[in-house]
């Protein structure tokens, strides 16, 4: 593993039961860098954010986060190495009970000794990146989406992480707050020096600010390069997925028999 890669992937394999969900999966991500992970619905995304963040264990393959083999920690290790990881879960899943301060504080004060007085002026910090500091007495019922959203991305750099992970961060977001984010998100990995693993099916708002993307399909990485070569691709599913296209690799039509032959079936029967 380089000194420069900060994830490193190699012939990694996940099921469920007998469902294979992941099928030799390779990957390299360079510290510093912001890395798009796309592909349809089920396809595996998530659950490779997981297998990363120690939630899940592979069936077998190698995953390195730092030169660590995350299947092999212990509870132990594995809680101090989530300390160094941020993650921004889908529709942000903010505490409804607590305020917005409260929210970003709350790792502070799980993970760290820090006094209240230093949380409170780091709080404020992170909430004035991402231009909600005037709203830290807020309950997150009181906040539209876009702004939960940015609450939750404060909470995901509280501690100043090394790896960031974004699940599906532009989900139901108006396009003005879409772009907040997706700004957001390319700034704060850049003034962090962290790196940022981003899962989405928002193409064209990640292509704007990511360095890289790997396609999965199948649970196979099909396709990888950054946003120009991806544009550019002639690869089937990738040109499908980008363009949006509604028939391609991956089907309009569920497998069925000819119609014309089940018409007539259907005539026979009657």
């Amino acid at each position: 593993m380089s000194a420069d890669t900060l994830v490193s992937i190699t012939d990694l394999n996940f099921s469920y039961d007998e469902r294979a969900i992941l099928k030799g999966i390779n990957m390299e991500i360079p510290r510093g860098k912001l890395v798009a992970i796309m592909g349809n619905s089920g396809c595996g995304k998530t659950t490779l954010l997981r297998l990363i963040g120690g939630q899940l264990k592979p069936t077998n393959g190698s995953l390195l986060v730092d030169g660590q083999s995350v299947p092999g920690m212990s509870h132990a290790e594995l809680y101090a190495m989530r300390r160094r990881m941020g993650m921004l879960f889908q529709f942000g899943a903010l505490f409804t009970d607590i305020s917005v301060f409260d929210n970003v504080a709350y790792l502070m004060r799980e993970h760290t000794d820090l006094s209240e007085e230093i949380i409170r002026d780091m709080v404020l910090m992170k909430l004035n990146a991402v231009g909600l500091r005037g709203a830290h007495e807020l309950m997150p019922s009181e906040l539209s989406g876009g702004m939960a959203r940015r609450v939750a991305l404060a909470r995901a750099i509280a501690l100043d992480p090394m790896l960031i992970m974004y699940d599906e961060p532009f989900a139901g977001l108006d396009p003005i707050s879409m772009g907040v984010i997706g700004q957001l998100i390319r700034k704060l990995n850049d003034a962090l020096g962290a790196t940022t693993l981003l899962v989405t099916h928002d193409v064209q708002e990640a292509l704007l600010i990511v360095d890289y993307v790997y396609f999965v399909s199948d649970g196979q990485i099909v396709a990888q390069g950054t946003p120009d070569e991806i544009r550019a691709s002639e690869d089937p599913f990738v040109h499908q997925f980008v363009y949006g296209e509604a028939d391609g690799p991956v089907h309009f039509h569920y497998p069925a028999v000819p119609f014309d032959s089940e018409l007539m079936r259907e005539g026979a029967n009657a």
